[in-house]
């Protein structure tokens, strides 16, 4: 019999947690705790399994002396406090493929019912009135879908619409034109999307990026009498400008699943419209995707109490004591590698080679190589991080290889890098190497940008401008700066030859905006320009 307790603190599915109960673990059931409640008795549990409505708090994690692994029975991981769980040592564990199928599914079916009409229709009849001619809609076949966002539930999608002999048009900066055909989809940039569908779906992570992707301007861009569907977050589509649209007549009507605020507000205007179809966060909401989450969640934990093994950690890469303690260091250059090359590219990586360098070569570096991904795909997906990347890198059909080369590193050489990593995509090859130098926060350096050798520390908001190497350069580009009441804080320099090509990495006071980045591009010296953002 297996002595450690387990807590479901949510309405997880009874038979998904047989994994833990054939197993021998101690299950107790106390759905609907309030805070203060679980923080009394979280000290007898070493696992704890929620869905979304019990929130996993700093001061709950204080309480809790003897837990070992949180399960999130689901995709995301936004009710729990995961860096305070990782600050304490606990593992937080999720099923991020559980709802893909279902969530798919439930985008289909409010696809056939904005297009016919069936709510709007079924509440008319309930109400003892008959109006066929009211309610007509539109066929689906011969019709554009566009989607934005083409990770695993935007395939599915696809596929279903296509179905429907819907072409599908679809946006997803880091899906090769070549990938997007071998589905059948044609690949558009977002402007092209929008100006396309007849019908748009949005699948994509909420980022800083992605919050209020479907707004004013992209409503503007679109077809006349288009319809908007979201099942994925809510504030991907910007509820204000929706609105606006539909009253202007643009819309035809919406779906929506998710909101900004869940439950949404009684006054939220988009309740009032005869146009919106709307459903209470059902996306997930199926028999077999709950029971799906709640045996993965439930093998994950098993597997990690019984032996150790992790499967599907968000928080932690699964090392020695002895690897960490050579790699750990790593860990924060190889992660701001993989974000600057990230916001290098103009189209998406194809291959991605690295090599290791110096006391790096004596060891296993794949973690490392995981934490670059997390950051080079960071913007793609909510779910990315050092345990899943490789896997993402590999659905995104980027070839990841690695290779060591043995160094003797003699005084402070800017030659040398711990980690050299180059990204090729379709047109050009990007490099950018790095190297640790001494102790503390900052002491991660970039050493080389495609050939150029600088010193750069990876930090805060930057600037990479490449340039003719001619006198003045500099000065104008300060003096635009300092008219955009843009502070530099760091600059950092590198060319290749006298009167060649050179390349500034400027570290800034505050994040560059767009119209400053235009001026600084329109100069005849600059051949480049771009805002880097480590945060």
């Amino acid at each position: 019999m297996n002595n450690s307790k387990i807590l479901i603190a949510d309405d997880v599915s009874e038979s998904g947690l047989a994994p833990l109960s054939d197993a021998g673990f101690t299950l107790d059931r106390r759905v609907g705790l309030k805070p203060e409640q679980l923080i009394e008795i979280i000290a007898d549990y070493e696992a704890l399994i929620v869905r979304s409505e019990t929130k996993v708090t700093s001061a709950i994690l204080d309480a809790a002396t003897r837990l070992r692994i949180i399960g999130r029975a689901g995709v995301g991981v936004d009710n729990i406090d995961v860096p305070s769980a990782t600050a304490r040592g606990v593992i937080v564990v999720n099923a991020p493929d559980g709802n893909t199928m279902t969530t798919a599914e439930h985008t289909v079916a409010l696809l056939c019912a904005l297009a016919r009409k069936v709510p709007q229709a079924h509440a008319d009849l309930r109400a003892g009135q008959w109006n066929k001619k009211k309610f007509v809609g539109v066929e689906l076949r011969g019709k554009t879908l566009g989607i934005v966002g083409l990770g695993r539930i935007g395939r599915v999608v696809a596929s279903r619409a296509q179905a429907f002999e819907m072409k599908v048009v679809a946006f997803d900066p880091f899906i090769s034109p070549e990938q997007a055909q071998a589905l059948n989809i044609v690949p558009g940039t977002l402007d092209e999307v929008f100006a396309q569908a007849d019908f748009l779906t949005v699948h994509t992570p909420m980022t800083k990026e992605t919050r209020g992707i479907i707004g004013r301007e992209a409503f503007a861009r679109m077809k006349q009498g288009v319809r908007v569907i979201n099942c994925a977050r809510g504030g991907l589509v910007d509820e204000t400008a929706l609105y606006e649209a539909i009253k202007e007549g643009k819309v035809a009507g919406a779906a929506l699943d998710v909101f900004e605020q869940e439950p949404p507000a009684p006054d939220n205007p988009l309740l009032a419209l005869d146009e919106v179809i709307i459903t209470p966060h059902l996306g997930a909401s199926t028999k077999e995707a709950q029971e799906g989450v709640a045996v993965t969640v439930a093998e994950e934990i098993r597997d990690y109490l019984q032996s150790g093994a992790l499967r599907g950690a968000v928080n932690v890469p699964a090392l020695g004591a002895q690897e960490m303690q050579t790699l750990k260091p790593y860990f924060g250059l190889a992660e701001s590698l993989g974000r600057f090359q990230s916001q290098m590219l103009d189209a998406p990586p194809r291959e991605v080679r690295i090599e290791y360098a110096g006391a790096l070569a004596e060891r296993d570096a794949a973690p490392l190589t995981r934490a670059f991904l997390a950051g080079l795909l960071r913007d793609i997906s909510a779910r990315v991080n050092v345990v899943n990347a490789t896997l993402i890198a590999e659905e995104r059909g980027i070839s990841v290889t690695t290779s060591y080369k043995q160094i003797v590193r003699e005084g402070r050489d800017e030659a040398h890098a711990d980690i050299r990593t180059h990204l090729i995509t379709a047109d050009t090859t990007h490099t950018v190497a790095g190297t640790l130098f001494g102790h503390g926060e900052d002491n991660a350096r970039i050493v080389e940008i495609d050939g150029f050798r600088l010193e750069a520390v990876p930090r805060g908001s930057m600037l990479v401008a490449r340039n003719r190497d001619v006198p003045g350069v500099i000065g104008r580009i300060g003096t635009l700066l300092g008219n955009a009441r843009v502070n530099i804080s760091s600059f950092y320099l590198g060319r290749q030859a006298q009167g060649g090509e050179a390349i500034a990495v400027i570290e800034l006071d505050a994040e560059l905006d767009d119209a400053t980045l235009e001026e600084l591009r329109a100069l005849d010296e600059v051949l480049s320009a771009r805002r880097i953002k480590f945060d």
